[in-house]
């Protein structure tokens, strides 16, 4: 999970741990050490979820990181910056999902609760 605010990753962690049962195996609130616990975890995760605004860096730059993962592994946007340009964007970028805090968290849940059960696709 690429989120830099702690209340907002203490929900996230409890919305997918008790309700979806998706375990969280990692967080971070900044580019450099996220982009250096996924590459020292290549295979240890399953969904990177990203937040564009971060401490120090991007979001972006975590995306573009993401572009090597394995088939397998799912990176969503969610993030309260999500315009029709940035969502654009990060779709462009490979993300498989862009999701909006404010508006879009029944949607976010919903891949989720689709990606748990294998069928999420990209929205």
């Amino acid at each position: 999970m690429i989120e830099d605010d702690e209340a907002m990753r203490t929900t996230l962690a409890e919305l997918l741990g008790g309700h979806l049962d998706i375990e969280v195996v990692g967080y971070g609130d900044n580019e450099l050490s996220v982009t250096h616990w996924l590459s020292s975890h290549d295979s240890g995760w399953d969904l990177a979820i990203v937040d564009l605004q971060l401490r120090t860096g991007s979001g972006i730059g975590a995306l573009q990181w993401c572009a090597t993962r394995m088939p397998h592994q799912k990176v969503v946007v969610l993030s309260s910056m999500v315009s029709d340009d940035a969502r654009s964007r990060c779709l462009a970028l490979g993300a498989d999902g862009v999701f909006d805090k404010a508006t879009e968290m029944d949607a976010f849940v919903a891949f989720c609760r689709d990606l748990k059960a294998g069928s999420a696709a990209a929205r």
